[in-house]
């Protein structure tokens, strides 16, 4: 993978020309008529992550997944070959949604032999053939075997489960690019303790997409994340990334590591230098195969410093790897021009005992104190944007991402629009 080194009297943005320097124009996130077209362009045309592969441990194993950006419900589900399978959420007969629990609109997960419609019975085995009618004779010249599940695009890279809506799109690896390249081999698959968030949020989904593409916010925002001096010295000093690269349409961010673990230990709470545990996670490596030999895409800078990379996954999916040995994603889901279902999950080792189990615990609280904190300004912002008083915004140098994602959806967008 290339890497560029920060001149000193340049800038990130300034290595990729095509963006620009001016103002951006967010108006993105407020037109209903953009987002429809949204809708059609980018989440019915690329590649979604929807969910691991942990989460479908055995034969027959199942989740649905609610897509309201294109208006789906997916069944996804490991068949008796263990091949993991997609298909639309439809029983074939009167259309009715084949798989749910209690309510239609939740989603649902489970295990089972077969999909077996709650209309009339129609029953489906899970490489999505049609096994039995009720009352088969009373139909006219039925063919089963022309009345299967309709089945959805789907292939997993490192364990991550996408869905593509697009029968014409590029496979899986070649979408995802040399940015997915760079971190293939990282052990994801050993972190399966995991914590998970999800809310709606009152706010178009690039705005929390660019709340977590961007650190210059965190000395100001999360202030009290930190002891009340170790605050003042960050709000003092400011943040400057290590390293930004864009893969275009994808992107990344890397870090520095912060308090994990600090230096001094009185930077921190006492709860967190007790569990020596926070906001970054355990302070301690988990004894894991794997971690000891980083793949070339992590900390590109080669710093020693470095803390965190955040790879952003066009169109709404983050994996963002912390160097003490967890990961966390980000899925944003829109609802609405002004709505949309945010999704966070953090990755961990397995517990060995209490000690590391509320270690990990901690560090989930904590992210959902900041996640809160982050989701806090988003509405905010969405109300303020809808006035159109003021349509664009500067952005500063370590906002290169949130440049690239609305300079890079507006093109999808112009491009769709002219044919």
């Amino acid at each position: 993978m290339p890497h560029f080194t920060k001149p000193a009297a340049g800038s990130w943005t300034e290595n990729y020309p095509e963006l620009g320097t001016g103002p951006v124009d967010y108006t993105d996130s407020i037109d209903p008529s953009f987002y429809e077209d949204e809708r059609n362009a980018i989440f019915r045309k690329n590649w979604l992550n929807v969910g691991r592969v942990n989460q479908l441990p055995r034969v027959g194993s199942y989740f649905t997944k609610e897509l309201a950006c294109v208006g789906k419900s997916l069944i996804i589900v490991k068949d008796t070959d263990s091949v993991i399978r997609a298909f639309h959420n439809i029983c074939r007969h009167r259309g009715n949604k084949l798989v749910w629990d209690d309510y239609p609109g939740e989603e649902s997960a489970g295990i089972c032999r077969q999909f077996t419609c709650k209309y009339h019975a129609w029953r489906y085995n899970l490489q999505g053939e049609l096994t039995f009618v009720q009352q088969e004779g009373e139909f006219f010249d039925l063919d089963k075997s022309e009345y299967g599940l309709k089945p959805v695009r789907c292939e997993v890279w490192e364990g991550f489960i996408f869905i593509n809506l697009d029968n014409e799109a590029k496979p899986l690896v070649e979408y995802l690019g040399p940015m997915a390249k760079g971190i293939e081999g990282y052990p994801f698959d050993q972190m399966t303790e995991v914590y998970t968030y999800r809310a709606e949020i009152g706010s178009n989904w690039k705005l929390f997409v660019d709340a977590f593409a961007e650190f210059y916010h965190a000395p100001v925002l999360h202030q009290k994340q930190a002891t009340q001096e170790e605050a003042a010295k960050l709000y003092n000093v400011g943040y400057e990334g290590l390293h930004y690269e864009l893969f275009t349409p994808h992107s990344m961010i890397s870090s520095w590591g912060g308090m994990a673990p600090p230096k001094d230990p009185s930077m921190v709470k006492p709860i967190e230098r007790e569990l020596r545990s926070g906001l970054f996670g355990p302070w301690d490596k988990p004894d894991i195969e794997g971690l000891d030999r980083l793949p070339s895409g992590l900390n590109p800078a080669r710093h020693r410093a470095w803390g965190e990379d955040s790879f952003e996954f066009f169109p709404n999916f983050t994996i963002l790897i912390w160097e003490p040995g967890w990961y966390l994603t980000y899925h944003y889901w829109p609802t609405a021009v002004n709505k949309h279902i945010f999704e966070a999950s953090l990755y961990f080792a397995p517990s060995k005992n209490a000690r590391e189990r509320l270690r990990h615990e901690l560090a989930a609280v904590t992210f959902k104190e900041y996640g809160l904190q982050d989701a806090n300004t988003l509405e905010a912002t969405q109300t303020m944007l809808e006035t159109r008083e003021i349509t664009e915004f500067p952005l500063c140098d370590q906002e290169i991402l949130l440049r690239h994602l609305h300079v890079t959806v507006q093109k999808i967008i112009k491009d769709y629009r002219a044919g």
